[in-house]
């Protein structure tokens, strides 16, 4: 509450003098009363992008309007989304890929990388780039996000946002993974086999799963590849873990609210199970 309180409190007097198009005439406090404190407006947000109780329910348990809950979940939703990721041992919280790399760099912490993609609703007919939002892999309209992880399943970072088309490769591309790859030449990533180009690209960084044997292999070969594929797989599960942990949030598991809001949901989710796990 200490942490967002002042940043609402800036947020909503620059808005307040935008409108009035000038400074505060009264002091502080004169005027009405807040229909909920900034506390209730912090837990009603909470429980709104958790459970997906709708707002009139909300607004019922609260005694106020459902524009009242709408208002105050506009208004704290991006401040959770800004709040970066927590670290171990109460260490510096991490806003960006570039962050995630330095932290990693710094504590020789090696990473675990994996896309995930949260179910939206289809864009109506006729409507440009409709089927860039088309998964080839869930065959449904979805959002892509990158996230990434420590040994343990902290979230390190999460964004990269995307239609659902797109490659999880491309989709970490775009968040700028080549570079902090080629600047960060001691830092080793983990990924899937979606990530194979990074593999090719970057040789003894990036580390994703033996590619399978031919039918005419030996079973020494074989059991090799089991062996490799299965010690890979373990040691990147940790990132599974922690999208696992984000999407509990049940608006989460299917998006049927205002597509640009989701963004925001998903680091706010991914931002307090990252501060959940470190502590």
């Amino acid at each position: 509450m200490s942490e967002l309180a002042p940043q609402w409190v800036d947020k909503r007097e620059s808005g307040l003098e935008v409108r009035r198009k000038g400074k505060r005439l009264r002091g502080a406090g004169a005027g009405r009363n807040f229909d909920l404190v900034f506390t209730d407006r912090v837990i009603v947000t909470l429980v709104y992008l958790r459970t997906g109780l709708s707002q009139e329910a909300l607004a019922d348990m609260y005694g106020c309007s459902p524009s009242s809950i709408s208002r105050a979940i506009s208004e704290v939703r991006p401040l959770l989304a800004k709040r970066g990721f927590a670290t171990k041992n109460n260490g510096p919280k991490l806003h960006t890929m570039a962050d995630a790399f330095a932290y990693a760099r710094a504590t020789s912490t090696k990473l675990r990388i994996d896309g995930t993609e949260v179910p939206v609703r289809r864009p109506r007919a006729n409507k440009k780039g409709r089927r860039r939002f088309v998964s080839g892999k869930k065959r449904q309209n979805t959002i892509k996000f990158t996230v990434i992880s420590d040994e343990d399943g902290n979230v390190l970072w999460a964004g990269g946002v995307v239609p659902g088309r797109m490659h999880d490769q491309t989709a970490a591309g775009h968040a700028g993974i080549n570079d902090l790859l080629e600047q960060f030449p001691s830092v080793v990533v983990s990924g899937g086999n979606a990530y194979r180009g990074l593999f090719h690209d970057h040789p003894g960084q990036v580390v994703v799963p033996p590619l399978k044997p031919d039918k005419e292999a030996t079973e020494e070969a074989k059991e090799e590849y089991e062996k490799v594929r299965h010690a890979q797989s373990s040691e990147r599960i940790p990132v599974e873990h922690s999208i696992g942990k984000v999407k509990w949030w049940k608006p989460l598991q299917r998006w049927t609210g205002v597509r640009e809001n989701l963004q925001d949901t998903f680091l706010a989710a991914a931002s307090l199970a990252s501060e959940g796990a470190a502590a």
